[in-house]
């Protein structure tokens, strides 16, 4: 079989999700199992080199997972004709910068979201790639994760009839980082670095939104630092400034209402970190990132709805889980390979720069609401 390589600059891969996800599951993954397979039966083989500022850092992770080139020089490796590919992995507060660079040197685009801190840029950014006429992709991992997977699976099939109502709770306990280590970063929790789970988690959830029910149309939203003083990654204590927990509500595309609830001070107790619950008038379904359960209209019971008596019904009862019926791989990997497709001419991709500036737009909005009190639109983008 042919094999064609595809060269990819990997900058931010020294951090827990870039290097994790990205690399470790993705990148290297699909060097280790011979390439992703397009349809003339050649192989693309991913060819990637790492970009990091610690070099002690980037060498260990490059020696790894097996891959001969890396540098502290970014600059360098964008002018580099032999890498066709920029993925950028670091920091909100660098990243569009870094972007606009590899537009600008005409590498087609790999980013993890968000794409910029404001609307303005993240459109921005997008327009430039559509004017170099270069490819570029979004991360849009929730998409693919198995519990959700099924939830568009349910869509398409027309399980739920028309759709009334989107519920996505994303909530669980981060540490503070005194007695035990915090699973975040630091910078996640300071403004000025870039931090606060509105910019980082609501364009997550306007990818999930657009594809159950449309984008949102609207939203209002409230939000607040619960928690204010957290331990860096040196133990050292400083003041979370950064937004780490709201609520928001919107109005879709298809005339359902959605709710989300999101937090990085809540204990946990459902099915799962992330669940999204979709309700219509044939069927409901529950997905955490890995299990579904479903209920059909003739299947749902009649509560009692009585204070003087316990509730007879077991609410959980009536579920029945969706089953596997096909293995799942990991989302940022099914990702990476249909970019990767869609970059040799198979298959459309929309999870796009364009796509990334909505999820912006949606967090702006809901940063604009709570801080003015009021309902705010969403006008389509229109080029």
């Amino acid at each position: 079989m042919a094999e064609r390589r595809l060269g990819i600059i990997m900058n931010g891969v020294t951090g827990r999700m870039g290097g994790t996800q990205h690399l470790k599951m993705s990148i290297a993954a699909i060097r280790n199992d011979g390439g992703v397979p397009l349809r003339d039966g050649s192989s693309v083989i991913p060819d990637p080199i790492l970009v990091g500022r610690d070099a002690e850092k980037v060498s260990r992770l490059a020696a790894m997972h097996g891959i001969e080139k890396w540098t502290t020089d970014l600059d360098a490796a964008l002018s580099d004709k032999n890498y066709e590919v920029y993925f950028d992995g670091v920091t909100t507060k660098a990243r569009p910068g870094n972007l606009r660079k590899a537009i600008e040197a005409g590498k087609h685009i790999y980013t993890e979201k968000p794409t910029a801190e404001t609307f303005s840029e993240a459109l921005e950014l997008y327009r430039l790639a559509e004017a170099k006429g270069i490819k570029h992709a979004v991360v849009s991992d929730k998409l693919w994760a198995p519990g959700i997977a099924k939830l568009r699976m349910l869509k398409e099939t027309g399980f739920f009839g028309r759709i009334l109502m989107v519920r996505i709770e994303g909530c669980y306990w981060v540490f503070e980082g005194n007695h035990q280590p915090a699973q975040r970063p630091s910078w996640n929790y300071r403004k000025a670095d870039g931090g606060g789970m509105i910019l980082d988690m609501q364009p997550h959830y306007a990818y999930m939104l657009n594809a159950i029910g449309g984008r949102p149309l609207d939203v209002v939203c409230h939000a607040d630092t619960l928690i204010r003083k957290r331990w860096d990654e040196n133990g050292e204590p400083y003041t979370a400034d950064a937004d780490d927990s709201f609520m928001s509500i919107s109005r879709l595309e298809c005339g359902a209402m959605a709710q989300i609830m999101s937090s990085w001070c809540v204990r946990v107790k459902k099915e799962d970190i992330i669940v999204m619950q979709v309700d219509g008038t044939d069927g409901s379904a529950i997905a955490g990132l890995a299990g579904c359960w479903t209920q059909r209209k003739e299947n749902t019971p009649r509560g009692a709805w009585s204070l003087d008596v316990a509730e007879p019904v077991d609410f959980y009862r009536d579920w029945q889980r969706v089953p596997e019926t096909s293995p799942y791989k990991n989302a940022f990997r099914i990702q990476w390979e249909l970019f990767i497709k869609h970059l040799h001419g198979e298959g459309d991709f929309p999870w796009n720069l364009r796509a990334g500036a909505m999820g912006v737009q949606f967090a702006e909005a809901s940063y604009q609401s709570w801080h003015e009190r009021r309902w705010m639109d969403l006008p389509a983008i229109t080029n």
